[in-house]
């Protein structure tokens, strides 16, 4: 089963659900605020992705610039990062698509429909 984390107001991730309507892919949506994912889920994702960890943070987001994050996280260790991103959904990267095989943070069709052919 295809997961998506999204935020409801996020023009981005309704951007991305259109389009895997549009696709007629079948996907579990999942709400990023109210049910983000945890420290271990972050780890296993972030594993499964191949991607840099700063690419799982929502470098945009107001509560990214609000901690100035990028003065701090290239002090910080993976754990201390994994540790952050748990806290607050909103500072992961959205939308977070999640298949058997892949992990893709943000929205990029051409990604997206390479990774769900």
């Amino acid at each position: 089963m295809i997961k998506v984390y999204c935020y409801d107001r996020c023009t981005t991730c309704k951007r991305a659900l259109a389009w895997l309507d549009a696709q007629g892919i079948t996907y579990e949506k999942i709400d990023i605020k109210a049910d983000h994912p945890d420290e271990n889920t972050l780890r296993e994702l972030h594993k499964k992705s191949g991607l840099p960890l700063k690419r799982f943070f929502n470098t945009s987001g107001l509560i990214y610039r609000e901690q100035e994050l990028s003065k701090k996280i290239p002090g910080m260790t993976d754990d201390e990062q994994y540790a952050l991103l748990a806290t607050d959904g909103m500072l992961v990267k959205r939308p977070l698509l999640i298949t058997d095989t892949a992990v893709l943070t943000g929205f990029k069709e051409a990604e997206w429909l390479a990774a769900l052919k």
